[in-house]
């Protein structure tokens, strides 16, 4: 499939497909690096291509690979909804979501082209149909976009924010009160690996409602890599599992953060929320005196504070 837009101001070349496909310009990247994009019938090979008005961009999709497989497949994913547009998993624990140079085991991405999916290629070969992740240690709901259509509507959804999820975690200590911790976050000066409160970071604002002990819930009001875990250091907390932001001997296997309920708009115009029920690992770890059944809505817990957030 190609797509064709008309310049009408003077751009970078990366900044206009970003805006024009709802997507970041790290994707728009992507269709540069495998010689997707031409300007006026040339192809580009960098996103800082200036644009004039009147500039024709063409923008290829390929069609997505059905029964290719980089590394041999030995799990399942549960499936929590699929249809003709996109369909969501709840992802185990342990799984990295797309592949990368420094991967070398199988992909929720792999485990996709196994299943012989057709997918989006919005966001290139590496990350066929994938919207949005979540790291490897968590657990969760991750919705996967069958066609570039859906790809489009759901990324847009990410930037507007009528997308969102809510998180469970278990923490070394339980929270006192409900919080609201708005910081923004950038690459830690001093150590790579992580992420840290930084001034002159991202914006990044996240809620967190005590459940029961430790056992606490957040809603993340941006999207920011290990936001949640960087907004609990803030508060002196860390989510038990955590080495990397936490203490470096802990008894739990993995993080102990899982995606429990997502929300979005269905490409039908359908407000959909999905439920991804906790692992068996998580659920050993909740505290006596709760029981998986008995936790239900999340997002209904928040309403009284929402006001925290100033929204």
């Amino acid at each position: 499939m190609i797509k064709k837009f008309k310049a009408d101001k003077n751009e970078r070349a990366d900044k206009f497909l970003s805006e024009k496909l709802n997507v970041s310009r790290n994707q728009i990247e992507q269709l540069i690096k495998n010689f997707l994009v031409k300007v006026n019938g040339k192809t580009i090979k960098k996103g800082g291509v200036k644009i004039n008005p009147g500039d024709e961009i063409e923008v290829e999709f390929l069609e997505a690979a059905r029964s290719k497989e980089d590394y041999e497949v030995d799990f399942d994913i549960p499936v929590l909804f699929e249809d003709d547009d996109l369909l969501v998993v709840n992802k185990p624990p342990g799984i990295v979501v797309h592949p990368a140079p420094s991967v070398k085991e199988a992909t929720l991405v792999d485990w996709l082209k196994s299943k012989n999916y057709r997918l989006s290629t919005l966001a290139g070969e590496e990350r066929f149909g994938i919207v949005h992740r979540i790291d490897k240690e968590t657990s969760g709901a991750l919705v996967i976009a069958k066609n570039n259509k859906t790809h489009e509507f759901l990324s847009a959804q990410l930037k507007d924010k009528t997308m969102g999820r809510y998180y469970l975690m278990l923490l070394n200590e339980p929270l006192k009160q409900a919080v609201c911790v708005d910081k923004p976050i950038a690459r830690n000066p001093k150590n790579r690996l992580k992420m840290a409160y930084v001034k002159n970071g991202r914006e990044a604002k996240t809620l967190f409602v005590p459940l029961y002990e430790n056992f606490t819930a957040a809603k993340l009001y941006t999207g920011r890599t290990h936001q949640i875990r960087v907004h609990l250091s803030t508060i002196g907390r860390y989510i038990l599992g955590d080495v990397l932001y936490g203490a470096k001997k802990q008894t739990a296997k993995r993080v102990m953060l899982h995606a429990y309920e997502l929300y979005f708009i269905h490409p039908s115009g359908k407000k959909v929320s999905i439920i991804a029920p906790m692992f068996d690992d998580f659920i050993n770890k909740l505290p006596k005196g709760i029981k998986n059944e008995k936790i239900g809505d999340i997002s209904g817990r928040f309403n009284a504070y929402y006001g925290l957030c100033g929204k």
